[in-house]
């Protein structure tokens, strides 16, 4: 069972979810009252600490989109609605009868780029039927009933500016972005507050990007070519004027496209693989930057992977691109340790480095809510014994590019400049270094370094 004490409904373990972590239209095969339920339950397993991800991974394929939907929407909207909580009932509800609240009055905190919303009657009638579908709600339809009607008006156009950062972050997080980004951080968190936009990565191995771009006109999907980020040229980059599941995309689960945000396209340019390579994927799943090295060209390749089950996630993105071959590995195992290692010095290596995520907010809003101040010293012990033990893995002349979705310096910049201080043969190239979010892209940190030396 997905959620606990979730009583009116089971739920089952299914197969990895064929649709990329985007908004999508709400279903109609879900009852909006139901939807609602489950998606304040899911938002109560983010309260407790479970990743968004994890919980929409167990969801029935026609409960999905609404629920994802109805998620994203209560996490970007946190702060205002739990404002409205506060300001209508004076006492702390019940954390079930808050988490629906919380996604119904999401649902009124409204705005033009998101096109038409539910009618207020709707809302307010659907989120009190939720309230009966679940036992620990049950009593409180008659206090849902009185604070969304006073939502509806307190949030009619005449009385309710829009917000321009209705999200949460955490105190730490907030003081983080203005001690670092004193101009920028109100305007990075306006840009994560809003939903992402769906981004392709047209393999090349099937099709040109003009080609794929065809392909999409023909069914009526609008796409707009992302030449270049940061100086650097992106072949494969398409932005949707829309985003649609995946199942609309020509091709998709033949291989020829894949979703992955500009800001990441990057990597594979920046490495520029050669068939003569051996490049290692220090941190490689779910597997769309191994599988972007292996279009660019068909090099020897090692996707190591230290969760087991993430590894079926690259392998299974590799079988839809039909990149898989004799010349490409898959194997488990820690990256800041030397156990899984046979030896061989690779040629390149990407140490994608686990982190903090806070670049790729508008993507998982549940971030802000998952992460802790201390994080983020654990990380960069991590990051710092990935990077130590990898370079040891690299030939004299190789390429290592260190890669994090963070904006915070301490998981990029800082790293770097530590990593070239402790290696006098560590040249550092030219690379992006860090990319703040904005409407076509996630924030990034890209530094490249030369192995000197023989």
């Amino acid at each position: 069972m997905l959620f606990r004490s979730f009583t009116f409904k089971s739920r089952k373990q299914l197969p990895l979810s064929k649709s990329p972590l985007e908004d999508q239209k709400p279903s109609l095969n879900l009852p909006l009252s139901e939807a609602i339920t489950i998606s304040a339950q899911a938002i109560g397993e983010v309260m407790d600490g479970r990743s968004l991800t994890d919980v929409l991974d167990q969801l029935d394929a026609h409960e999905r989109p609404i629920v994802q939907s109805l998620s994203f929407n209560t996490l970007r909207k946190w702060a205002r609605s739990q404002e409205f909580i506060k300001q209508f009932i004076p006492k702390a509800p019940a954390p079930e009868v808050a988490h629906l609240l919380s996604v119904a009055i999401a649902l009124f905190i409204h705005d033009d780029a998101q096109g038409k919303g539910y009618a207020s009657h709707t809302i307010v009638d659907q989120s009190v039927r939720a309230c009966g579908e679940y036992d620990k709600t049950m009593y409180a339809k008659g206090l849902v009933n009185a604070v969304l009607r006073k939502v509806s008006l307190a949030t009619q156009p005449s009385q309710y500016p829009p917000d321009p950062i209705p999200m949460y972050v955490p105190p730490w997080w907030r003081a983080n972005l203005k001690r670092h980004y004193s101009k920028q951080w109100q305007s990075i968190l306006f840009t994560q507050a809003k939903r992402a936009p769906l981004i392709l990565r047209v393999n090349q191995k099937q099709y040109s990007r003009e080609q794929y771009q065809s392909m999409l006109n023909d069914v009526g999907i609008a796409s707009s070519a992302i030449e270049t980020l940061a100086g650097i040229s992106l072949p494969g980059a398409l932005l949707l004027a829309n985003p649609v599941p995946v199942s609309d995309l020509p091709g998709f689960y033949s291989g020829a496209v894949s979703v992955q945000d500009s800001g990441a396209q990057l990597a594979a340019a920046l490495l520029a693989p050669d068939p003569n390579d051996l490049i290692l994927d220090a941190c490689s799943a779910p597997g769309g930057k191994t599988a972007h090295l292996l279009e660019l060209a068909d090099c020897e390749m090692l996707a190591l992977e230290i969760d087991e089950a993430r590894l079926g996630k690259i392998q299974g993105n590799l079988d839809r691109l039909r990149l898989q071959s004799n010349k490409v590995k898959v194997l488990k195992g820690d990256a800041s340790k030397a156990t899984w290692w046979d030896g061989v010095l690779f040629d390149k290596i990407l140490l994608d480095a686990p982190c903090s995520a806070s670049g790729i907010v508008a993507r998982h809003p549940d971030i802000p809510f998952l992460r802790r101040q201390s994080d983020i010293a654990d990380l960069q012990k991590k990051q710092r014994e990935i990077l130590t033990q990898t370079w040891k893995m690299l030939k004299p002349g190789g390429l290592l590019l260190y890669v994090t979705c963070s904006v915070f310096p301490e998981e990029g910049e800082d790293q770097a400049i530590w990593f070239a201080q402790q290696h006098a043969n560590a040249l550092r190239l030219d690379a992006p270094g860090q990319l703040l979010p904005t409407e076509v892209n996630d924030g990034f940190y890209y530094a490249l370094f030369k192995k000197n030396g023989q």
